[in-house]
């Protein structure tokens, strides 16, 4: 591993210094080179808030735990790439410290995860960026966060993982940003508020979700139990379903979400049922138990299937029993679906307007 010390401005500042007096210092980050064979965790050990540890081209079999604020997890592009450990790469069938590994992340690799942000309810670990690299083949997760605030995860490709390809819980001011999530078990994208417990929505705070495709998975995006978050510029294709905006009966209830600019086409891949959801298959965008959302200029084409939750655009109540209130769908471009817009809610003030479509179920929504 090889360190490059980056101190923007030093010269100068000791030039001025000279005649002037003794010059504020300046803050030096590290940024921690590391090549295939040698231990990513044992950079991320070492690194201070505003380092970076950068990766170089090439494959790498390890779990890393992120808990230093402000650090960038960067690679090269698609060919760095993270893989779980193996016989072959530790010597034994047990996770390995003899490569600097440490406990921390092999409870991350013992969890099923490539990469784990995680803080605690009292202490965050704010500011850290993933970038540029590909995980893939974790039993679980590939990038994994929780207790992460402002967490930006950008170009990283998330392919074949057992569950998501990359999630969060317990995180604001999220940023998702150009990245590729192809062929997950469940989500390519998910974003909640926990995952374990059973309680109110979360105010995200401004998260967004932007400008990535989401191929194959079960579902490309989902958000759950989650308040005040934007969708926006996405291709999905291939899922069983596109977007899926999910709530309940608890307080606040999920919603003040925004889904607008994506284009959503062929999502006909067939999911069988599961202890939480319904058979999918053909699902555009899927509101479910939320309110106060806008669903807005999306191209929505070709999704056809056979689940009750198929359609372009679905309003659906909660599987326990809570309505959608005041969602307002309009002005999206719907063709090939079955149907176009689907309105099986009972919930109050949602309106339809402005969409150009041809079939909906009630008839009329088009």
């Amino acid at each position: 591993m090889k360190k490059c010390h980056i101190a923007y401005l030093a010269c100068t500042a000791a030039l001025i210094g000279a005649g002037l007096g003794a010059a504020p210092p300046v803050a030096a980050h590290t940024v921690h080179v590391v090549h295939p064979g040698e231990s990513i965790q044992k950079a991320v050990d070492a690194s201070q808030p505003g380092d970076t540890v950068l990766l170089t081209h090439g494959i790498y079999h390890e779990s890393v735990d992120v808990s230093t604020p402000g650090l960038t997890l960067r690679g090269v592009g698609r060919g760095t790439v993270l893989q779980p450990e193996t016989a072959a790469s530790t010597g034994s069938t047990a996770p390995s410290t003899a490569s600097g590994a440490t406990k921390a992340a092999n409870s991350c690799a013992a969890a099923g995860n490539g990469i784990c942000v995680v803080g605690t309810k009292d202490h965050n670990v704010d500011g850290v960026t993933v970038a540029s690299l590909t995980v893939s083949g974790f039993a679980k997760t590939g990038v994994y966060a929780t207790e992460a605030d402002g967490l930006t995860v950008r170009h990283v490709t998330a392919v074949k993982n057992g569950v998501w390809g990359i999630a969060t819980e317990h995180s604001v001011h999220g940023v998702f940003r150009g990245n590729s999530a192809r062929d997950n078990g469940d989500a390519g994208l998910f974003l909640a508020n926990t995952i374990k417990e059973e309680q109110g929505a979360t105010d995200t705070e401004g998260t967004v979700v932007e400008h990535n495709r989401l191929e194959g998975n079960r579902i490309g995006v989902t958000v759950r139990r989650l308040r005040n978050l934007t969708v926006a510029d996405n291709h999905l294709t291939g899922n069983c379903a596109g977007v899926f905006v999910v709530g309940d009966e608890n307080k606040p209830k999920a919603g003040f979400v925004t889904v607008r600019d994506n284009r959503i086409e062929r999502n006909n891949k067939s999911c069988p049922k599961t202890a939480r959801l319904d058979a999918l298959q053909g699902s555009g965008i899927v509101l479910t138990g939320a309110e106060d959302s806008l669903v807005t200029h999306n191209v929505i084409k070709d999704n056809v299937g056979k689940s009750p939750l198929s359609g372009g655009i679905v309003l659906f109540k909660s599987f326990v029993g809570t309505t959608s209130d005041r969602n307002r769908i309009s002005d999206n471009l719907l063709r090939g679906n079955s149907p176009d817009l689907v309105n099986t809610d009972t919930g109050k003030g949602n309106t339809f307007e402005g969409n150009s479509c041809r079939s909906s179920k009630p008839a009329g929504l088009c």
